[in-house]
Parts: C-alpha cells; structure tokens; sequence
C-alpha cells in the first residue's frame, strides 16, 4: 500500500503516598506486572513508561524483580525510561525551587535505577501553564506530553495533531507530543481491528506522522472490568501487539526520543493554560458542569465544529472551590519557605523528602477520582508538610531563631490575617473572620492532623446518582429484571455508574459552614435539637456567631482572646450579644494542651434563654469502624470514632488512636451535654459512589439563661497524650 505511520506510546503508572500497600500490590498484580511480561514476549513492541517516585519506591522495597525488568527493557532500548517530577506534584502550584528540584530528583533516581537520564517529563494530570516550557527544559528535559484538548486552545486542527511541537519560554525550548483523544479512547475499549484501521488511515508514502497515545497504566488491567479484557478471555493486550508486529511492514511503534532523532519538530505551537478535558469540567463550579457537559458531548455528536472550541474551567481554581483545598496548598508554600531556610544538612534533607512528599498531586483535586475525599491520604499528605515544618522549626530554634509563638499571618492568602500559633508540641490556625473557628490544629509529635475535616458540599455527579437511583427503581416497580448487563469492552471509568452499597442518594446532606473547631451555636433554649438534626444540617441557627467575624482583643504566646458583638433570637424577640473566646495553647512536645473558654454577655434590657453548642471537628482516621479509632466515655467504654453518641451530662471524654499514639481527653466546665457524630460524604471513585468517612462532629452542650447584664463563661479543654515521636524515630 505504500505508506507508513509510527505509533508511540507513553504509559503513565502512578500510586499517591500514603495508599494502602494492599491497593498497589492489587494494582501491580494486574495491571503494571502484566505489562511487563507482555514487553518481554514482545520485543519489536517500543513504547515509553513513566513510574512515579512512590510507586518506583514501593517497587523497589516490595517488587524488586519489577525494577529488574523495567531495566533489562531499557538496556535493549525496547522501552524508554520517562521522568517528570519525583513525587508527582502539580507544577504549576510549587515555588520554583521545587519544581526544580522535583524534576531534578527525578532524573538522578531514575539514572540510578535504570543507569539513562530520562528525556522526557510527564506531567501530572497534565496540567500545563506556558511558564512551565522554562521549568522542564531548565531541568534538562527535552520533551513532554500534552492531550489533543492543548492542542485545540493553541487552535491546532484535528488534522494536524499526529506530528510533534516546538515551544519555547524565556530562552528554553522543548518539544511537545499530543496524546489523540481518538487513540486514548480506542486503547484498550475498543476492538483491536478498528485501532489498527485507525492507524491505516494516517499512513503516508513520506511516513511523517506520528500517532502518540499517552495515559494511565492503570486502566491495562486494574480499572473495573478490564483485567479479563486485557489479560484474561480477551487478550487484548497481547493481540494488539500481535496484529502490530503483523502489520511491521507500514506500522512502527517508537520511543518519543527514537522519533525525535529521526523527525525533530517542525511546526511551532503555544499552548495556553489547560488541562485534559474532564479535569476541565471538573474544576468547574458544581452546578455549571453538567451544563458543560451536556453542550460538549451535543456539539460532539453532531459534529458540530463549534464542539473544539468549547473550554472548561481552569485548574487552579480548586483552591477557590475548597476551602480545605486551598489551606492545604497554602500550608505547603509556608513549609516551603521555612524548609528552603535551613542549613545544608541531613535534616534538612529529611525535611525537603517530607516536603516533596506532601506536595503530590491527589489532594490538591478533585474530579472522578476521590482526591481531597479520600481521608488517608489527606491525612498523609497532611502528615508530611507537618513533618518537614517541625523539623524546619526546630532547627531553627536550634540556631537561636523564635519560630514559635502567636502571630497575624495571612495563612489562606485571602487578604485577611488570621492567627497563627506554633509551638513544639502543636500547630494551630484561627479564622478570626469566619467564625474564629480553628481551621488547622496539626499534632507535630504523631504528625496527625487533627482538625482535618472535610466539609459536605453539592458536587455535580451527586445528579447522576440520584437519577441512576432512580432509574433503579422505576425498573424494580416496572417488574423488569434486574441484574448487570456487561459488554463485550469495558466502558471507560468516566461513563461507569455504580454504588458500592444501596441508598446512597439518602445520604447526600450539604454543610452549611465549614468544619472548623470551636464554632459557637445558639440553638432553641429547649433542648430538642437532637444529633440527626446537625446530621442532616437542619439545626435552627438563632445566632449569627457560627460563621461571622470577631475582633482580636489580644494576641500573645500562649493566649488569644477574640470578641464579637452580634445578635440572638429568644423566643419571639431578638437581642444583642456579646461572645468572647478565649483560646489558650500549652504543654510541651508530647503533651500539648488546647482550651476554649467561650464567655456570652447579655449586653440588652431583655433576658435572653438559648442553648450553647460549641462545635469540634476532628479526624482521627476513625473509617470502617477501625478498632484503633475510638471514643471513651467516663465509665471506659468504647465506640468507634465514625459512630454516633452522647451523653447526657458529662465533664470528660475521651477520644484516640492507638495506631497514631494519641489519645485527647477532653473535658468540660461545667458538666455538659455532648453529642457526636460521623461527617460522612458520598463520592465518587474508579469503583463506584461510595461513602466517606472524613472526621467527627462533637458538640459540648449547655442551656443558657443570661438576664440583662449577666455574664456566663463554659470552657471546653484538651490534653494530648501522644505515645509516638516519628521524628525521633526517623533518627535512630
């Protein structure tokens, strides 16, 4: 037939810090493993492979033989060793200094490992802003990998998307290959045969084309359905590389670096700010999604040219549609700063690991995949930016600086200070602006992040599982059979619409703030509020203390009081109020002590009766019922932190985590009335709607009578028992 094509692919494996090891083995076992004995029984098959630093981490220490093959495949030059940053970081959302030194880290670990520096630089989630061209070619890098989606915003035609790229920033230049949204789609959901006429189909007598498809290893095996399909009944792994090895005589697979020896790039591109298409959308708000969606796919199934330039949301504004999100980002930059201080030195190598460490990506999202949902590695996450700030404090201590003590500092970058309170023993962060909750209480010791609580909010998938409930439904009354249709393909993990357990839809309750600590509820003098009712979020609000703004009255070490004059109903009149909190941080490293003692005046001429519920949100990893999580109750009984309770009239409980070492035993005056409960949202995952255990809402209750004048202090205090010191346990 006279013509040729070449076909490269990039597959990117990735595994977040902080997953369960039993997750990766699963995922080994099924997809990344597989893989690599069908390149070994395939040698003429030429691709790129891309592992992220955890997953060649956890390879290393667990599957050593995977690094061996990965490095007999290199040696041959069958498979090109591709790099990126080491932890899998968004790059656009570090200092310089790190994206540098990410890229960086990668290079050397991979020359390592696999004896070639790599050329190319994946890019996680492929988010990509202009600037980012400087960074990776700085880095030493000379190519990467965009989605067809970048092309269509630097008004790339369809047409003109199987070549490479060149784009330049500042001086630097590198080489861009657009991952086809026609290829991604075909590999693996698609028959083999109608790939391989795909392919046909761009052959030239000249052979200028290349066809690139780069994407998750994950989906060759481990995403629902598709191990049968890959590897099992189906094969299609094996009969793709087989009908390519057949067709050898107009169809070439080749390393992106193998192409560019041979065809450098001749047409020049810039790129705007982008990512692949579903992130797009998911970084919109909510309730304008599935109007994206909806006027996407309806521009795509008439052809409708318009469909190309249709864009979604920009990727940096997770940090606006999360508060938790946000704060997590910003704390990162703060460690940044205080890491980037210290003296060279073999802690301060620890604490830069660490850093890295809580600077991947999947937390700093959310889309199809769990992301800031997903609790344990949230928690991790968490775990390592206070792990590299207790080891950037200490040193600086050491070195006769004052790192602890209270502060203003605009912790969230929103143009309003809040309080920032470091000590040895504990981090705390006070939103005099909202509430002055607590929106950050960080346990250096155990390195828990205590007040990590994810707030409930509408997300745009909740629709499509109330419709997919339903429809589920409608079918049972209409007496048509039940049961699971299942193709002869999978369907990608972005059309899937599972439950892991029925009634999920129930479940979906929305917060009406954000699950800070130490928030003020004035609720019906009655006492008929019961925990169902701040379950479901339908509590009747009398005052306006929960989310407004207090003033600071005093800062100092150790001690912040913040005062606000605002309003209460009472019955059928409503009067002023004056509620002053005030916050007392101490213990030392291992002990540290937190109270709240929270003084209500009634300023007016008419008595005022309500009663006081102040709120506290804490994460303790309590999910599944998991033994190690508790609650303790004065008599020593136990229950699991994700299950609800209360007591009557209480001045102590307890709460922990024998796995994390910490137990806090909080305690009350006077005696009050204590309700709590599991903060739970329904997400979605790779496997289906699911839900999420994020934390537990505790209230410590008392009734209130103030008349004119009167003025009434209930305090709420914390001591931290922490059994493990994981700094002084990477030391040894």
């Amino acid at each position: 037939m006279g013509g040729r094509v070449s076909l490269a692919l990039v597959i990117h494996n990735h595994q977040p810090g902080g997953n369960f090891d039993w997750v990766i083995e699963d995922v080994y076992e099924h997809a990344y493993s597989p893989m690599l004995v069908a390149l070994k029984r395939h040698p003429a098959i030429r691709l790129g492979l891309h592992y992220s630093g955890p997953l060649l981490q956890w390879m290393a220490a667990n599957r050593p033989e995977a690094i061996a093959r990965i490095r007999a495949l290199v040696s041959r030059g069958q498979v090109e060793i591709v790099g990126g940053a080491y932890y899998e970081p968004i790059l656009v959302t570090l200092p310089d200094r790190d994206r540098q030194g990410q890229l960086e880290r990668m290079s050397r670990e991979l020359e390592a490992l696999f004896g070639r520096r790599p050329a190319g630089a994946w890019l996680a989630e492929r988010v990509w802003e202009p600037g980012l061209v400087y960074d990776i070619a700085t880095a030493g890098y000379r190519w990467t990998v965009l989605d067809d989606n970048h092309l269509r915003a630097a008004s790339i035609r369809e047409d003109g998307m199987w070549t490479t790229f060149t784009t330049d920033d500042r001086g630097k230049r590198i080489t861009v290959f657009g991952t086809e949204q026609g290829l991604r789609y075909l590999i693996p959901f698609k028959p083999v045969e109608d790939l391989i006429s795909y392919l046909r189909e761009r052959a030239t007598p000249d052979g200028r084309f290349v066809g690139t498809m780069g994407d998750d290893g994950e989906k060759f095996g481990a995403w629902p359905g598709t191990y049968e399909y890959c590897w099992g009944r189906e094969r299609w792994v094996d009969r793709c590389f087989e009908a390519i090895e057949s067709n050898a005589d107009w169809l070439t697979t080749v390393t992106p670096s193998d192409w560019l020896e041979r065809q450098p790039p001749t047409t020049r591109a810039y790129f705007p700010t982008a990512s692949y298409v579903e992130m797009t959308e998911w970084a919109l708000p909510a309730d304008e999604t599935p109007v994206f969606t909806q006027l996407l796919e309806t521009a795509r199934e008439r052809g409708d040219p318009a469909a190309r330039y249709l864009r979604g949301g920009f990727w940096r504004n997770y940090a606006a549609r999360y508060r938790e999100i946000n704060e997590l980002h910003k704390q990162m930059l703060r460690v940044s700063e205080a890491v980037a201080a210290m003296p060279e030195g073999t802690t301060a190598s620890r604490a830069l690991d660490h850093l890295y460490q809580g600077q991947s990506n999947d937390c700093y999202w959310h889309g199809l995949f769990g992301g800031i949902y997903i609790v344990h590695m949230r928690m991790a996450t968490l775990g390592h930016l206070i792990a590299a700030e207790d080891l950037a404090d200490a040193a600086a201590a050491e070195a006769g600086a004052h790192p602890y003590g209270a502060r203003l500092a605009d912790t969230d970058l929103d143009a309003i200070d809040e309080v920032l309170v470091t000590t040895p023993g504990q981090t705390v962060v006070v939103d005099l602006a909202e509430g002055a909750g607590i929106s950050s209480w960080d346990l250096r010791a155990s390195r828990v992040a205590l007040g990590s609580v994810l707030r409930r909010r509408p997300e745009a998938y909740h629709k499509r599982l109330v419709a997919h409930e339903t429809a589920a439904q409608e079918e049972a009354l209409g007496g048509a059979e039940t049961g699971i249709s299942v193709a002869d393909a999978p369907r990608t993990i972005h059309d899937v619409v599972a439950a892991k357990e029925p009634g999920l839809a129930a479940l979906l309750r929305y917060d009406r703030h954000e699950r800070r600590s130490g928030l003020i509820h004035l609720l019906p003098a009655d006492g008929s509020t019961g925990a169902e009712a701040f379950v479901t979020a339908t509590y009747d609000e009398l005052g306006d203390f929960t989310e407004g703004a207090y003033e600071s009255v005093a800062i100092e070490d150790g001690r912040l009081v913040a005062r606000r004059l605002g309003s209460v109903r009472s019955g059928d009149v409503e009067g002023p109020l004056v509620v002053e909190k005030t916050f007392r941080f101490g213990g030392d490293r291992m002990n540290p002590v937190l109270e709240l003692a929270t003084v209500l005046e009634n300023p007016g001429d008419a008595p005022l009766a309500f009663e006081l519920a102040v709120e506290w949100n804490v994460n303790l990893l309590g999910g599944g019922h998991n033994p190690a999580a508790w609650y303790e109750t004065p008599d020593g009984a136990r229950s699991p932190h994700d299950a609800p309770g209360e007591l009557a009239a209480a001045s102590t409980l307890a709460f922990g985590n024998d796995h994390e070492g910490v137990r806090v035993a909080a305690t009350a005056e006077p005696a009050a009335r204590m309700t709590w409960y599991p903060v739970e949202t329904v997400s979605n995952s790779e496997s289906g709607f699911e839900r999420a255990y994020q934390g537990s809402s505790l209230l410590f209750r008392w009734p209130i009578a103030l008349a004119p004048g009167d003025r009434q202090t209930r305090t709420v205090h914390f001591e931290v028992d922490q059994s493990i010191d994981r700094s002084a346990a990477e030391e040894k």
